[in-house]
C-alpha cells in the first residue's frame, strides 16, 4: 500500500468509529507507525512522530475546541510537514547549476525539466552537456534542450567534461546555465574526481543532487556522501509519483539536514514543482489544500451555528444555509476527507455533488413562506411544479427532497424536544470521547 493510501485508510478506520477514546487513538498510532515503516520512512523518526501526535491528542497539549477527528488529522498533519521539511521559494536571479547524481535517477531528464520550470518565468537557459560518460547523454540534453527552448552547447564524443567547459562557458550570456554532470552505477573515486573538476571549472552558485525516490531511506547516506565530496545546496527527488518508498526519502533529507528543492512526478517535462511540503502532505491525506479548508470549515461553522440559534425547528430555509454553509468548503472530496472517507468512488462523489447542486438550486426557487413552513408544498400540487421548474428540475427531484427533509426534521426536532434523552446522550457521549456538540451541528440543534 502506498503511503497516502496507506494514511488516508488509517484515517477512515479512526473517524469512521461510533465511539472513539484513548485506545482508539492508540490504534490507529500503531497503524501509522506500519504505514511510515513499511514507506521506508526511517523507524527512529516515526517513534518520535507518533509520540508527539500522542501527546498533542491526548495529552496536556490537546487543543480546546477542536473535535477529537479535527485534533487527529491536525497532528498527524503538522507532524508529517514538521517531518518532510521546508517549502522551497524558488530563486529567479541569473545563476550557474551544476545537476549531480548517479545513474537512473533521472539528472538530464531533470535538467530539462528545469530548463522548461524556469523558462516559463521568463529567464534564458543555457542546457550543458558534461556528462561524458554515458553515451546517450549528449543527444538526450540535445533532444530536451530543443523541447523545452533552451540553447544547447557540448561538443559530441569529447570524454574530457573540462574542455567542453572551457570551451562553451566564456560563450554564454544566459540567464541561467544549467550543467548535466557525469553519473555512475555507485559512489567512487572517479565520480568525485570528475564532479571537483566540473564544479571547478563552472563555479556554480547550486550544486543539487537528483535522487529516484525509490532509494527510500537510503537517500540520506547517498546526501551525505555528495555532500562532503563537493558541498550540495539541495536535492531534488524524481519518479515520486510510482514509488512507495517517496516518504522514505523525503524524511530522510530532511534528517540528514539536506533541503529539498523540487520533486518530479512523472517522465512529462511539466510533471515538476518547488517542494512543499504542506502541499504535498495535504494530497498524502486528501486534503489538497489543507489550511483553506480548515479556515472555510471554522468559518462555515460560525454561519452555519448562527442560523442554527435563529431556529426553534429545522426548516428548510435552516437546511439551505447548512447546504450553502458545506458548499464553502470546496470540493466535496475534501470535505469527505475530513470526515475520513478521501477514497470514495469518483462516481459517488459526483453524483453527490450533483445532488447537492440540485437541492440548493430547489430551495433557492422557494419562497421565504415555504422555506419556513415545508408543509404547505404537501398540500398545493402548484407549488411543487412552481418550484421544479424554476430550479430547472423534475417535480420527483423536489419530492425526493422534501421526503429526505421531513425524515431528517421528524429526527432532529424531536431529538430536540425531548431534553431528558439529550442530556443523558450528551453525558453517555461524552464519557466515551464523542463531541456531542458536533453531533449536535450536524442533526441542526
Amino acid at each position: 500500500m502506498d503511503l497516502g493510501k496507506g494514511l488516508r485508510t488509517a484515517l477512515a478506520k479512526l473517524t469512521g468509529r461510533a465511539l472513539v477514546d484513548e485506545a482508539a487513538v492508540k490504534e490507529f498510532l500503531r497503524d501509522i507507525q506500519r504505514v511510515l515503516i513499511a514507506n521506508d520512512v526511517p523507524v527512529k523518526l516515526v517513534f518520535e512522530l507518533s509520540k508527539r501526535i500522542e501527546k498533542r491528542v491526548l495529552g496536556a497539549e490537546a487543543a480546546p475546541g477542536l473535535s477529537l477527528r479535527e485534533q487527529v488529522v491536525r497532528a498527524i498533519y503538522d507532524e508529517l510537514v514538521a517531518l518532510l521539511g521546508e517549502k522551497y521559494e524558488p530563486d529567479l536571479r541569473p545563476r550557474r547549476l551544476v545537476l549531480l547524481g548517479l545513474y537512473g535517477s533521472g539528472k538530464t531528464t531533470t535538467c530539462g525539466k528545469l530548463a522548461q520550470f524556469y523558462k516559463k518565468r521568463g529567464l534564458s537557459v543555457a542546457l550543458v552537456c558534461a556528462d561524458t560518460d554515458r553515451p546517450a547523454a549528449y543527444a538526450q540534453l540535445q533532444q530536451l534542450s530543443a523541447k523545452c527552448g533552451a540553447s544547447f552547447h557540448g561538443i559530441e564524443g569529447e570524454k574530457e567534461a573540462k574542455k567542453i567547459l572551457q570551451r562553451h562557458l566564456p560563450l554564454l550570456k544566459e540567464d541561467l546555465v544549467i550543467v548535466d554532470s557525469a553519473g555512475r552505477s555507485g559512489f567512487d573515486e572517479e565520480l568525485v574526481k570528475q564532479l571537483k573538476i566540473i564544479v571547478e571549472e563552472v563555479k556554480p552558485q547550486e550544486k543539487i543532487l537528483v535522487m529516484s525516490a525509490d532509494i527510500g531511506q537510503t537517500a540520506a547516506r547517498q546526501a551525505e556522501q555528495f555532500n562532503t565530496a563537493v558541498g550540495l545546496t539541495g536535492v531534488i527527488i524524481t519518479k515520486l509519483d510510482g514509488s512507495g518508498k517517496g516518504g522514505g526519502a523525503l524524511a530522510a533529507c530532511h534528517a540528514a539536514k539536506v533541503p529539498v528543492l523540487y520533486i518530479g512526478r512523472g517522465e512529462k517535462l511539466e510533471d515538476f514543482e518547488p517542494f512543499d511540503s504542506k502541499k504535498f502532505v495535504g494530497r498524502l491525506l486528501g486534503f489538497p489544500d489543507f489550511e483553506a479548508l480548515m479556515e472555510k470549515i471554522k468559518e462555515a461553522g460560525v454561519q452555519a451555528e448562527m442560523k442554527e440559534q435563529q431556529m426553534d425547528k429545522l426548516t428548510l430555509g435552516a437546511f439551505y444555509s447548512q447546504l450553502k454553509a458545506a458548499r464553502k468548503m470546496g470540493p466535496l472530496s475534501s470535505v469527505f476527507g475530513m470526515m475520513g472517507m478521501s477514497d470514495l468512488p469518483p462516481d459517488m462523489m459526483k453524483t453527490s455533488e450533483q445532488k447537492l447542486k440540485k437541492y440548493e438550486a430547489i430551495i433557492g426557487s422557494m419562497t421565504q413562506h415555504e422555506r419556513d413552513n415545508a408543509e404547505v408544498l404537501r398540500k398545493q400540487k402548484g407549488r411543487i411544479e412552481r418550484i421544479a421548474k424554476g430550479a430547472g428540475a423534475k417535480p420527483e427531484e423536489v419530492r425526493e427532497l422534501l421526503t429526505q427533509f421531513e425524515k431528517m426534521a421528524n429526527l432532529v426536532n424531536g431529538f430536540k424536544k425531548n431534553r431528558g434523552l439529550r442530556k443523558k446522550l450528551e453525558k453517555m457521549m461524552g464519557k466515551s470521547g464523542v463531541d456531542m456538540s458536533k453531533l449536535q451541528g450536524m442533526m441542526g440543534g
